[in-house]
């Protein structure tokens, strides 16, 4: 079975800006797939580029099995909510997708059937105008239901919504993908990522660093222990005791320590600040969770949106420049 996506050196420039750079991956077909990175790394271009809204510069792609550079192809099977979703304010949610349906050929009958998936339906005969955020989300969600997907593309789909809107999502996301459909979420909230998916996709500057699945990346998260000395002015030689036992020690807030070791090193931690005379306010062993490995990966950019960040991702080498447009 062909992959749902798959890239070859796919690169995409805007002018002098590198949004997407030599980036070859494929991803699997069914399931749940996580797309993430911090703001400006290239995740909207690459599923412009997959939708056939954005031509790349240079490399080739195929969705569930067609090039790229002809979505007709492949267009019936796919549904997309990129960015906000877009409809006639004063229709009903309804009249929206009854229009849309008819407007891509679908039958009508679909309609019913994504208004219930995203729990709209009560709500179906009022004025979009009237519609909260999270509602429109939803909306946007049932629209790109419609054609019945093979493979759904939504960027950030929990936008909005409140913390029950959310879990009711999340749980609508899980059994699209349990269904055999692949369903490829864009997002920088990694706690959703990581609840939801089943396989994740990471990219910075435009460059692939991670293409696998949840587990495996989680296995390789590290694990720490967090150490506070009672008295503020002792963190300075606590840290001196741990560095010279062996142990890496960072401090992550004044007052605090990090050292990286296992779980079952708190123990030996402990003693090792008994034995210098120093009382512990704060010993906590934890393993690192996908936020923190996400940051790791990506040089601690985090993954919420910065305000005034450039959209770009990074300067064209003066070399390429001038081939990839």
């Amino acid at each position: 079975m062909t992959a749902a996506v798959a890239t070859a050196s796919l690169r995409r420039t805007f002018g002098s800006v590198v949004a997407v750079d030599d980036l070859t991956t494929s991803l699997p077909r069914g399931g749940v797939i996580g797309l993430v990175g911090p703001n400006g790394s290239g995740k909207s271009t690459l599923i412009r580029m997959l939708l056939g809204l954005v031509r790349p510069s240079a490399g080739t792609a195929e969705v569930l099995g067609e090039p790229i550079t002809d979505p007709r192809a492949y267009a019936g099977q796919v549904g997309a909510l990129v960015e906000g979703p877009a409809f006639v304010p004063g229709l009903s949610a309804r009249a929206n997708l009854v229009s849309l349906a008819r407007l891509r050929r679908l039958p009508v009958s679909r309609v019913d059937e994504v208004l219930g998936a995203v729990g709209l339906t009560g709500r179906d005969r009022e004025p979009v105008r009237r519609f909260s955020l999270g509602m429109k989300q939803r909306l946007g969600i049932a629209a790109a239901l419609l054609p019945d997907p093979a493979l759904l593309v939504l960027d950030e789909p929990t936008n909005g919504l409140d913390p029950a809107g959310i879990v009711e999502i999340r749980a609508l996301l899980q059994d699209l993908g349990r269904s055999g459909r692949t369903v490829v979420v864009s997002s920088h909230l990694l706690s959703e990522i990581e609840s939801i998916c089943t396989h994740l996709v990471v990219v910075r500057f435009g460059v692939l660093l991670y293409n696998g699945t949840v587990a495996d990346l989680l296995a390789r998260a590290g694990t720490h222990v967090d150490v506070a000395p009672e008295h503020a002015a002792d963190t300075e030689r606590l840290g001196r005791v741990l560095a010279d036992a062996g142990w890496h020690v960072t401090t992550p807030a004044p007052g605090r320590l990090r050292v990286a070791a296992d779980g079952d090193a708190a123990a030996a931690v402990n003693r090792a600040a008994a034995g210098a005379g120093i009382t512990l306010r704060a010993l906590t062993a934890t393993r690192d969770t996908l936020e923190s490995v996400f940051l790791q990966m990506t040089g601690g950019d985090g993954g919420e949106p910065a305000a005034g960040r450039a959209a770009a991702a990074r300067p064209v080498p003066a070399a390429a420049e001038g081939g990839a447009r």
